[in-house]
């Protein structure tokens, strides 16, 4: 399959083309079905004699070439429209009927009800002019009505407020929010080069607009990316205020499979500059060796690395609640647990050679001590809570 994308330099375009190009190269297996020969890239710098080549080529056309910021109201009418007509005629020419997507915007929706805006006029009269060419010629065509659109590679201050704030954030730069209240509906990257694959393997999710809604529909006339967030901008900058503190505070918030958290803080960390890419961790240390503090969560505890120098041995406490998995990736040792009020020990060899897990029982005292008289023991530590030094719920004992 040869694959024609306009505005490949874009901010979806850049991120539809590296896809694909996994694809074809082998290092992306998740659609085995899916066999690309050729990628072609085609921009605003490109020799337009080349797009008589890609048209004549192609097996399919994301179209996602477009105007979003011009200097002049008319550039919208130019770029949306007017790229697009070139491009189908140039399909016609080459008498090619494959498949053809429309990047498309919610915009479109509004005209003629809720505003008339020239960028929502542009998109609108593109759809036209797609659905007349699929009507004229029989090819499929893929018309999308995008909403906001936020990942990595968007370009701040440009026309995506997500882009801007993570952006501003990452570089401790200050945010204007008119109203925290403001909602915005907010499509992810990653979920629209998802639904673009399944395009090209034959399933696109089919939908059409009741008032500005769209609603799943096999037989619809546009098509829609299925999962889509609505959030305040209030919210996006409590987020971006808890990620930007993470390394100060350690705290990891929660970011469950899917969600719009987890999506967002991707995008936040692809903003950070070179200086906030690695930060310094507290080292606790003492003639013993050290324990440092590597992150901590607000529901699934905290992780550690301790370091026990040749001969020394650590721990000795125990917890009534509070319970802990020692992983030692490094060195040799021996950890030991004795239940509270019982003289029965129990004793585990562990090694970086022959790594394993040990729970750190409730109710046992327990302490791990490094064997080796020449090099240091690595220990990765789980605690199921992070550590609250008014409840430590921690208590000396000799095991």
């Amino acid at each position: 399959m040869n694959i024609l994308i306009t505005g490949a330099r874009g901010f979806v375009g850049k991120n539809l083309a590296a896809t694909l190009q996994t694809i074809k190269e082998g290092k992306n297996k998740t659609r085995p079905n899916l066999k690309i020969d050729e990628i072609y890239e085609y921009d605003i710098d490109t020799d337009p004699g080349m797009l008589d080549s890609f048209c004549a080529e192609a097996d399919f056309v994301f179209n996602l070439a477009g105007v979003n910021r011009p200097k002049d109201e008319a550039e919208f009418m130019a770029g949306n429209f007017g790229f697009a007509s070139t491009l189908l005629d140039t399909l016609k020419q080459q008498g090619n009927t494959c498949p053809v997507m429309l990047a498309s915007s919610v915009q479109a929706t509004l005209i003629g009800r809720y505003g008339d805006s020239d960028y929502g006029k542009s998109k609108l009269a593109g759809e036209e002019l797609f659905f007349t060419y699929s009507r004229d010629t029989g090819a499929p065509v893929l018309v999308y009505r995008f909403p906001n659109l936020f990942g990595k590679w968007c370009r701040p201050n440009y026309n995506s407020a997500v882009a801007t704030f993570c952006h501003n954030t990452a570089h401790g730069l200050p945010l204007t929010v008119s109203d925290r209240a403001n909602e915005l509906e907010l499509l992810y990257i990653d979920d629209l080069v998802t639904e673009m694959l399944d395009a090209l393997e034959g399933r696109a999710h089919r939908c059409r607009y009741e008032g500005l809604a769209p609603v799943s529909d096999e037989a619809g006339s546009y098509c829609c990316v299925p999962m889509t967030h609505h959030v305040t901008l209030g919210e996006i900058v409590d987020l971006l205020e808890a990620f930007h503190s993470q390394p100060r505070s350690l705290l990891l918030p929660e970011i469950p499979a899917r969600s719009f958290a987890k999506k967002l803080y991707s995008t936040y960390l692809s903003y950070l500059p070179q200086e906030a890419v690695s930060f310094p961790l507290k080292m606790n240390a003492d003639e013993r060796g050290s324990f440092t503090e590597l992150l901590k969560t607000a529901n699934c505890g905290q992780v550690s690395v301790n370091i026990s120098k040749p001969g020394i041995t650590k721990g000795k406490h125990w917890h009534h609640s509070k319970w802990e998995f020692f992983i030692v990736v490094a060195g040799r040792g021996l950890i030991r647990q004795r239940k509270i009020g019982t003289d029965e020990v129990l004793e585990f060899r562990v090694s970086g050679d022959e790594m394993r897990a040990v729970h750190m029982l409730p109710g046992y005292t327990h302490s791990i001590e490094n064997l080796s008289d020449t090099d240091n023991l690595v220990t990765v530590m789980w605690a199921n809570e992070a550590f609250d030094p008014d409840h430590p719920d921690t208590f000396f004992e000799e095991v």
